[in-house]
C-alpha cells in the first residue's frame, strides 16, 4: 500500500445496517484514489465471508484492507440495554486500538460511525480529523439531537396515555410529530441510560470535523437546514446504493449481507403480475412475539394479495422450533405466498411484480424502497424507525404508518388501502421521489457533487507524522 496515497480509517457500528452503509461508502471512495482500512468485528467479518460478495469487489483495490477487531460484544442488539452493552464494549476495546492505528500510520482522517462517539477521544491531540457518518435519516438524527430540548421543555418524560399528542420542541416537526413518533427509547424513564447515551453521542457530532448523511437534499431539505445550524459542514451523498450504480461501481447482484440470500424468490416473482406482490421484511434486528407474527400472517393472507415474506431464523422471540414456525405459516401461504429466510432485497424491490413493501423502516430499507419507487406499509420496531415511518406517511406521502398496532384486521385493511384503494396516489408519489433520488446521484446532482467535495476535502487534509513513513501493516 502506497504511503503517499491518502489513507482513511472507516469504522462502523458492528450491525448489519451500519456495516452495509459504510461498505457502500468505502466502494464510492476507493476509485477516487484513497487507501482505506475498514475496521470490523470478528463476528461481522465471519458473516461477510460466509454470505456476501464484498471481498470479491474490494480485493480488486490494492489500497483496501479489513482490520478485524476481536473481543467485542457479539450478542443481539434488539433492545436499548443490549445496544448499551455494545457501546460499552466498543468504548473499552476499540478506543485504544483506534488511537494506535492513528498514531502508527499517516492517516488523513477517520470516518467513524457517528454512534461511535469514542472515536473523538481516540483522535484527540493527534491532529487527525474525525468525520462522523450517521447511517440513520436526517430526521431521526435531528430527533436524537433534540432530546435535551424535549427534557428541558418538559415533553420528556412522557406522561399520561395520549400517544397522539403533538411534540412541539423538535424544530421543523411541530405540526406532525406525535409522542408515538419519537425514537423508541424516549418511552423509557428519564433516567434511562440508553436515552442519555444516544442523545449525548449525537450532540458530540458538533465536535466532529464534518457529518456525512446517507440521504439527499430533495428528501430531507428542511430538516437538513435545522441540522446545519449546529453541524454546518454536511455531506449528503445518498442514497448510497443508487449512487454506486450511477457511477457504474455496483450492480443489483452485489451483496453486503450477513445472511444467506434465497434467490429462488426472484423466480417466484417472475410468475406474478406487475405491482401485485406485497414484499414483507422487518430487517436484520427486529423481533416479533409469536402472536404478532400470527396477526401479520392472517392479515397478509386475508388481504388476498400475493406476498413474499422474509422470516429470519431469529425473527420470533422465544421460538426454538424453527420448522414449526414455517409449517404453521406455509399452511396459509401455499396459494399466494412465498417464504424465505433472507432475500436479495434490492433486487426484490426493483422487480416489476412488487407493488408495496411492509417494512420496519430501517433507513437502508426505506431508501431502497424510495429508489425503487415502491410504496410502504410501515411498522416501526425501535430507535430511529419510529421517526422514519412518520415521515414516510405524512411528509413524503409514500405509504401508511401503522406503528404500535399489530392486528390482523388492520393489516388487511392497510395493505389493501396502499395496494388498491389509494394505489395510483401512492405510485405517483413514489415514482416522483424515485426520480428525485436518481437525479441527486447523477452527474451534477446534489449527492454526486457532495461526494466529489468529500473526496477533495479528504485529499486536502494534512498527513499525520510525515516523518515516520512507517511501513503499512508493520
Amino acid at each position: 500500500m502506497d504511503l503517499q496515497t491518502p489513507h482513511v480509517l472507516i469504522f462502523p457500528l458492528p450491525a448489519q445496517g451500519h456495516v452495509n452503509a459504510m461498505l457502500k461508502l468505502t466502494e464510492l471512495l476507493l476509485p477516487a484514489g484513497l487507501n482505506i482500512t475498514f475496521l470490523i468485528s470478528s463476528k461481522d467479518h465471519r458473516s461477510l465471508c460466509g454470505y456476501a460478495t464484498v471481498h470479491l469487489r474490494l480485493n480488486s483495490h490494492p489500497g483496501f484492507r479489513f482490520h478485524v477487531i476481536e473481543g467485542l460484544y457479539e450478542g443481539p442488539m434488539d433492545t436499548g440495554e443490549k445496544l448499551s452493552l455494545m457501546f460499552d464494549s466498543l468504548t473499552e476495546v476499540a478506543t485504544p486500538l483506534l488511537r494506535k492505528l492513528i498514531l502508527d500510520f499517516p492517516v488523513r482522517c477517520v470516518i467513524a460511525d457517528g454512534i461511535n462517539g469514542f472515536s473523538l477521544d481516540a483522535a484527540e491531540g493527534t491532529g487527525v480529523p474525525v468525520i462522523f457518518f450517521r447511517t440513520i435519516s436526517a430526521c431521526a438524527f435531528w430527533a436524537y439531537f433534540s432530546i435535551p430540548d424535549l427534557i428541558s421543555s418538559g415533553e420528556l418524560p412522557l406522561t399520561g396515555t395520549n400517544m397522539d399528542e403533538l411534540i412541539m420542541n423538535v424544530k421543523g416537526m411541530e405540526g406532525f410529530l406525535r409522542r408515538r413518533d419519537l425514537p423508541s427509547f424516549c418511552r423509557s424513564e428519564i433516567k434511562n441510560y440508553t436515552l442519555h447515551q444516544v442523545s449525548n453521542i449525537t450532540r458530540r457530532s458538533t465536535a466532529a470535523h464534518a457529518l456525512i448523511l446517507n440521504t439527499f437534499d430533495d428528501l430531507e431539505g428542511p430538516i437538513l437546514s435545522q441540522i446545519r445550524k449546529h453541524c454546518p459542514n454536511i455531506y449528503t451523498i445518498g442514497p448510497l446504493h443508487a449512487h454506486l450504480k450511477s457511477r457504474s461501481l455496483s450492480t443489483l447482484e452485489s451483496s453486503n449481507s450477513f445472511y444467506k440470500e434465497d434467490k429462488t424468490c426472484l423466480h417466484w416473482l417472475d410468475q406474478q403480475s406487475p405491482k401485485s406482490v406485497l414484499y414483507a421484511s422487518f430487517g436484520s434486528l427486529a423481533t416479533l412475539e409469536r402472536d404478532q407474527l400470527l396477526e401479520f400472517w392472517h392479515g397478509l393472507v386475508n388481504s388476498k394479495k400475493p406476498f413474499l415474506w422474509v422470516i429470519r431464523k431469529d425473527l420470533v422471540l422465544g421460538e426454538n422450533d424453527e420448522d414449526k414456525v414455517h409449517i404453521d405459516l406455509e399452511k396459509g401461504t401455499k396459494e399466494r405466498g412465498y417464504l424465505v429466510g433472507w432475500a436479495p432485497q434490492e433486487e426484490v424491490l426493483a422487480h416489476p411484480a412488487v407493488g408495496a413493501f411492509l417494512t420496519h423502516n430501517g433507513w437502508n430499507s426505506t431508501l431502497e424502497s424510495v429508489v425503487a419507487g415502491v410504496p410502504m406499509v410501515s411498522w416501526a420496531f425501535f430507535a430511529d424507525q419510529q421517526v422514519n415511518s412518520r415521515f414516510v406517511d405524512v411528509v413524503w406521502k409514500l405509504g401508511i404508518d401503522m406503528k404500535d398496532t399489530c392486528d390482523r384486521t388492520k393489516v388487511e385493511r392497510i395493505v389493501n388501502e396502499v395496494m388498491v384503494v389509494r394505489k395510483e396516489e401512492f405510485i405517483d408519489s413514489a415514482n416522483h421521489m424515485a426520480e428525485l433520488a436518481m437525479k441527486s446521484v447523477c452527474e451534477g446532482g446534489s449527492s454526486y457533487n457532495n461526494l466529489d467535495r468529500l473526496v477533495e476535502d479528504i485529499k486536502a487534509m494534512g498527513v499525520l507524522n510525515k516523518e515516520k513513513q512507517v511501513a503499512f501493516g508493520k
